[in-house]
């Protein structure tokens, strides 16, 4: 029955939520979050306490990590000791903490991320500065508080006699809390203070002129004042943190880049790891070795760079993708009066001078009091002498020494101290000399009262005194600030040929999207064969091209694909390739119907024109089609619900655009015509189209070529006409002229429409599958009133469906 008493009757969550809350409670006051006031986690007071206590100071040797480790858990901090020596490690790591707390001999880990040795091989002792957190910590000046097996007591916090929360910075991970506050320079950090407390009212602009913002132990340049203003007035802000590097000319003309500093908290080994995989992947081109030459002397890690290789673009390539630079977000979360708060710049140093006015006022209290006792006692010691021959009487009549201090008090009025104080005294004080050493120790003890009542009674006086100490740590302890500061965020470009080896290649694609590159030399060792590709296929495009180049395929569906050279797969021209779906999803039922190579995309004088089913034209500028992010098609143009796209060409401004319909209508007029659209609109009307009419094709004419217009029919009629002198130059969205001509039994209707040369070949295809070739200079030039010569049978061979130029070698790119 009594067990059963002990039994609660609660849900498991409101149990779970209670002992969270609980856990939670204790991971945020008592583990994770620094004191906003000593800049401290308990786990590191404890220390640093259990050392004082130890005697394991500045100026005494180093003593054994491991018996301070046992000191702090056996006493203050019951936790595991690899807990305890990691956060004792990390006090003494320089480029970890911008002033070591802890100064250590023997193996304190690395740059590199190597561990520290055991605690049972490293010594250690409190550095110097650590007296200044501790300064004052007898008198009085902060509260104690039992330790976890009430054996002794523990301080809540330290005097801390600078500001060591923004000088040594601090990170960690609570429960519903994180915080990661930057070191300092100490110099710059005092003069604010120092300037906050003569001027309550100053601004956080005011106390970034002198503080410019963090200073990291391992240097560096900090990029973005924007964040480091955000950071300071709201506790959140991002920056950013890159490398200090310099880039050396060798006698042999090749360059190196040098890197001397690294960005905070980057781990020297892992970066130089992988800046050394991007060399042997091929991710970046120019490099010839990444060697780790750091030393006693210094940090130095070189980058060995290649003949004619470019330095600021692959140092622009390494800041992009590696910890050569990092973004660093402040998250300035504090305990501040027992809870956690975010806090910016200037609330930080004013709950540290809250916290030092507090301090000073507490130990005035205690030296004021400590003064006023000593006074009490050398005035009775200045009276006793002065009467010696008596008290000596009234002590040698008297039986012990109760007796002795019961009668002074009777015969002479001292206290009961006073009293204590005279029987104890030493015979060899009672000279002529010990009265006068009395009366100036009296006249000290008078102005040092004086003088800490002033304190106490004086706000002024009060922040002198806490001015005064600030000012002598920072001439004892202060140096040079190490990060350099610069106002705005560089915004990295690389170059593509930084990251890919410049190389002439053949590309070709199939009309059903397969693709490969080839180098020259395979491509020439094939000799005449043609691109292999299944039989039911045909080859699309076929060109030499450069790695730096990329080529848009565009699609029936308005939209493109973006692909780089470099990134299709190298393969044998003798092979098949991969398909166009495997780099870039393109559904199943999406035709591919033009392929263009661009060299460059900042051409200014370069458009795309696209004509659609339903007899629209569109033309944007071809930059508008450079793309960041390629793992998708892209949107070419806007297209109505029942229209495709049927042509995409690459114009210059001075083109004629030619099209024809499917009921045989030409119209021709200047691409300028078509106006200049965005990337995403639709276009406008190209040409009038009668009911039931579509467009057929479409192509750009250059006035300068000899290339003639060649139109197949469906019922396998071949044309080959001139464009000069058979459809004239006029507006749009007109008609047009009739450029087949019309019978009324069986019409003749477009199938196919194209500019050729004389050499060319050409491929015609029927619904049955039937493919006539035919070659360009065999057929006879006529007018537009002419509906050529048959090459097939309607009946027999089946309805003309599509026409392509066998593809040749082509070296003209965008």
């Amino acid at each position: 029955m009594a067990n059963r008493e002990k039994l609660l009757n609660r849900t498991l969550e409101e149990v779970m939520g209670d002992r969270f809350g609980i856990y939670s409670k204790y991971i945020i006051q008592e583990r994770a979050l620094p004191d906003v006031r000593d800049g401290l986690k308990p786990v590191q007071r404890r220390i640093l306490y259990a050392m004082l206590r130890d005697g394991n100071t500045n100026d005494k040797p180093f003593r054994k990590s491991a018996k301070t480790v046992g000191n702090v858990i056996g006493n203050y901090h019951p936790h595991g000791d690899s807990s305890v020596y990691e956060a004792m490690v990390r006090m003494s790591q320089d480029w970890k903490v911008r002033m070591p707390l802890i100064e250590m001999h023997g193996n304190n880990g690395s740059l590199d991320g190597d561990p520290p040795a055991a605690m049972r091989y490293t010594e250690a002792r409190l550095s110097k500065i650590s007296a200044e957190l501790l300064r004052d910590i007898d008198a009085k000046t902060v509260d104690y508080v039992l330790n976890f097996d009430d054996t002794t007591e523990e301080p809540t916090v330290f005097p801390s006699k600078f500001p060591n929360l923004l000088v040594n910075g601090s990170t960690g991970i609570s429960a519903g809390y994180a915080t990661e506050i930057p070191p300092h320079c100490l110099s710059e950090i005092i003069d604010a203070t120092i300037m906050l407390m003569e001027n309550p009212d100053a601004t956080v602009d005011d106390l970034m002129t002198f503080v410019k913002g963090p200073d990291f132990p391992t240097g560096g340049i900090l990029q973005g004042l924007d964040g480091i203003k955000k950071a300071y007035r709201t506790g959140k802000g991002k920056i950013v943190l890159r490398a200090r590097t310099k880039i050396d000319t060798l006698r042999t003309g090749r360059k190196q880049i040098i890197i001397m500093e690294l960005p905070y908290e980057v781990n020297k080994a892992m970066l130089v790891k992988k800046m050394d995989e991007l060399r042997l992947d091929h991710k970046v081109e120019g490099v010839a070795e990444v060697r780790d030459e750091t030393d006693r002397s210094g940090m130095r890690v070189v980058i060995e760079l290649k003949k004619d290789a470019d330095p600021n673009g692959i140092l622009n390539y390494y800041f992009k993708n590696t910890d050569l630079q990092i973004s660093y977000n402040f998250n300035m979360v504090a305990i501040d009066h027992k809870a956690p708060r975010q806090l910016g710049l200037k609330e930080i140093l004013e709950a540290y001078i809250k916290h030092q006015k507090e301090v000073i006022t507490r130990r005035s209290q205690f030296e004021l009091q400590k003064s006023i006792d000593r006074q009490h006692i050398v005035r009775g010691l200045i009276k006793a002498i002065s009467i010696l021959d008596e008290v000596i009487r009234v002590i040698r009549s008297s039986k012990d020494k109760k007796n002795a201090k019961q009668n002074l008090s009777d015969s002479f009025g001292f206290t009961e101290a006073q009293a204590e104080a005279i029987v104890n005294l030493q015979l060899y004080r009672l000279t002529n000399t010990d009265i006068v050493t009395l009366q100036e120790e009296e006249h000290q003890l008078d102005q040092l009262i004086a003088k800490l009542q002033g304190i106490l009674n004086s706000g002024k006086k009060l922040i002198a005194v806490i001015k005064k100490e600030l000012v002598e740590v920072r001439k004892k302890y202060a140096d040079a600030r190490r990060t350099t500061i610069e106002a705005e965020i560089e915004e990295i470009k690389i170059d593509l040929e930084v990251m890919v080896a410049s190389e002439e290649v053949m590309v070709s694609l199939t009309k059903h999207g397969y693709i490969k590159r080839s180098s020259l030399r395979s491509y020439s060792a094939s000799g005449d064969d043609a691109v292999a590709m299944k039989d039911t296929d045909h080859a699309f495009f076929q060109q030499q091209m450069n790695t730096t180049d990329t080529l848009l395929v565009f699609t029936d569906k308005g939209r493109y694909v973006y692909l780089p050279v470099h990134e299709i797969l190298d393969r044998r021209w003798k092979e098949l390739g991969q398909h166009i779906a495997s780099l870039v999803p393109i559904d199943s039922d999406e035709g591919i119907i033009s392929a263009v190579p661009v060299k460059d995309f900042d051409h200014t004088n370069l458009y795309m024109t696209f004509f659609t089913k339903l007899g629209m034209v569109k033309r944007t500028k071809l930059s508008e089609y450079k793309a960041q992010r390629r793992s998708k098609p892209l949107t070419a143009l806007k297209l109505k619900k029942d229209d495709s796209c049927l042509a995409a060409m690459a114009t210059n401004g001075s083109y004629d655009l030619v099209l024809a319909t499917h009921m045989g209508y030409g119209l021709r007029f200047s691409e300028e015509e078509a106006g200049e659209v965005g990337m995403r609109a639709a276009g406008v009307k190209a040409v009038q189209l009668k009911d039931g009419d579509t467009l057929a094709g479409a192509v750009a004419y250059d006035h300068t070529s000899k290339r003639h217009l060649l139109i197949v029919t469906d019922r396998g009629a071949v044309k080959k006409m001139a464009v000069d002198g058979q459809i004239d130059r006029t507006g749009r969205p007109r008609r047009g002229v009739q450029i087949v001509r019309e019978l009324k039994a069986r019409p003749h209707h477009i199938a196919g429409f194209t500019l050729v040369d004389p050499n060319d070949r050409i491929s015609i295809s029927t619904d049955k599958g039937k493919i006539v070739v035919v070659q360009a200079s065999d057929i006879r030039a006529s007018d537009r009133y002419n509906n050529g010569s048959f090459v097939l049978d309607q009946d027999d061979d089946g309805t003309v469906t599509d026409i392509w130029i066998d593809v040749k070698q082509e070296n003209e790119r965008a």
